[in-house]
């Protein structure tokens, strides 16, 4: 089973601005509404390779209904708890133009009290046993504590649950001080959690390698558009990013953390996992929005995956 966490949920609304200029007044040539969030676009595209989740976290108000709505239509389950407030809008800008994506994200209106947060653990791990994934990600509310992720990860390791965690800052600092079994930060995110700059490859090894020091099975380093470094074990590979026109670049990295889930759950090799995750990445970068990739697609990028192993 794999069960997907967010919190923080929001309506994504993608519009398209040719020529974007701040300080004037813009056009926008068309608009698009999602159910966001990380742990809901794991969800999506788990569903979308031919997978089987449950998202869970809370929702709100007008638009937690309209993320319910749209879970219910793509036929991602979902088990949510509802509390009081509403759920934020994100606004993404893509200026195809000058291909530039902004985004606009709201800090959320959620109220989260001490019994929801008791509510929504209880519904996480009444089901949850061993080798089990839970994808903890993205955002919370501000009320929430940052050591949340750490306490449901320690929680999930006494299970033997395998957590995904895939946050920042002091949610990632947090979170790894309980060992989670999988981690995927982006190269801006370690470099923040480690207070310097990585300038190369074997930099980025360095910390990669230091992520699995500290009890973590597996580790991905997000470079963007230059692909990605996966460790696990003794094993460090370097998959290049596939060149394609960039629709969205919002998800791309729910995307790789959805394909990984599924592939561990389906127990593939160290080589599939990673060729599918960069392929999923891939594809949903060429998706409008925060639309899930097609299965087809990502099995096209998948097969133009490179891999290339790193002394690590």
């Amino acid at each position: 089973m794999i069960k997907t966490v967010t919190l923080n949920p929001a309506v994504d609304k993608t519009v398209e601005i040719n020529d974007f200029k701040v300080g004037e007044v813009n056009r926008i040539s068309s608009i698009r509404l999602d159910a966001g969030g990380k742990g809901i676009n794991v969800s999506k595209t788990i569903k979308a390779l031919d997978g089987s989740s449950i998202a869970t976290g809370f929702l709100a108000g007008r638009n937690g209904d309209y993320i319910k709505d749209c879970l219910d239509k793509m036929q991602v389950p979902g088990d949510f708890l509802f509390v009081k407030g509403e759920t934020r809008t994100n606004l993404k800008v893509v200026d195809r133009r000058n291909k530039t994506n902004t985004d606009i994200n709201e800090p959320g209106l959620i109220e989260v009290t001490e019994e929801d947060l008791h509510r929504l653990e209880s519904k996480l791990f009444s089901d949850l046993s061993k080798d089990d994934i839970l994808v903890l990600s993205g955002s919370i509310p501000s009320n929430v504590p940052v050591t949340i992720y750490r306490e449901w990860t320690e929680r999930a390791n006494k299970s033997g649950i395998r957590v995904f965690l895939d946050a920042d800052r002091e949610l990632l600092e947090e979170g790894l001080k309980a060992g989670p079994y999988l981690v995927k930060p982006n190269l801006a995110e370690l470099e923040i959690l480690l207070g310097r700059k990585l300038d190369d490859m074997n930099e980025i090894v360095r910390a990669g390698r230091s992520l699995l020091d500290r009890g973590i099975k597996t580790a991905v380093i997000s470079l963007g558009a230059d692909g990605a470094v996966f460790f696990h074990g003794e094993h460090a590979i370097y998959a290049e990013g596939l060149k394609v026109e960039v629709k969205s670049t919002v998800g791309a990295g729910d995307a790789m953390v959805a394909a990984l889930a599924l592939a561990i759950d389906r127990g593939y090799g160290l080589e599939k996992a990673v060729s599918l995750s960069v392929a999923a990445g891939t594809a949903n970068v060429a998706s409008e929005g925060t639309k899930p990739p097609a299965l087809k697609d990502v099995l096209d990028y998948e097969a133009e995956v490179q891999l290339k192993y790193l002394s690590i």
